[in-house]
């Protein structure tokens, strides 16, 4: 897929719809096309966080793996979200497990390459790193929620 390909999906996912084309230009250059099909990891728990990705079909299952009972899903992921902020946080390495349910189409966004561009461009730093942090904010509230159900239980 040509670089212009890459910013007219860039600029439709909701993460960075509104971000600005120059920033929008500078990410292309991490930017890569991956298919995952239905069981396939995209990542694992413990190895590098290399990678994040902005899914634009199907849905990953972010997991956490028990020793007695096996994986537990903690969040679903689909297409318009993002998967994976490890990248941005030494040591970077991943602190789940993330596998496709269903055959995943996404734009894999290469963590060092735009690690380096954001400390070349602040301005693209300062605006990544609001998004992320929006991201998590949300991404924690939905687990507080989860939580509550479970340990306050449903009406």
């Amino acid at each position: 897929m040509q670089a212009q390909g890459f910013e007219g999906i860039l600029s439709q996912h909701p993460f960075f719809r509104d971000l600005a084309p120059e920033h929008l230009g500078t990410i292309v250059g991490c930017a890569s096309n991956e298919v995952y099909q239905a069981g396939t990891f995209l990542c694992r728990e413990g190895q590098p966080a290399d990678l994040f990705y902005l899914l634009r079909f199907g849905r990953v299952a972010v997991e956490i793996a028990t020793l007695t009972s096996g994986p537990v899903i903690v969040e679903t992921v689909e297409a318009g979200e993002v998967l994976g902020w490890s990248w941005l946080f030494p040591p970077y390495r991943w602190h789940f497990d993330a596998r496709a349910i269903t055959l995943v189409r996404a734009l894999a966004l290469d963590g060092a390459c735009l690690r380096k561009k954001c400390e070349d461009d602040a301005a693209l730093g300062y605006e990544l790193m609001k998004r992320f942090a929006q991201l998590a904010v949300r991404r924690l509230e939905a687990t507080q929620l989860q939580l509550l159900d479970l340990y306050v239980g449903k009406p």
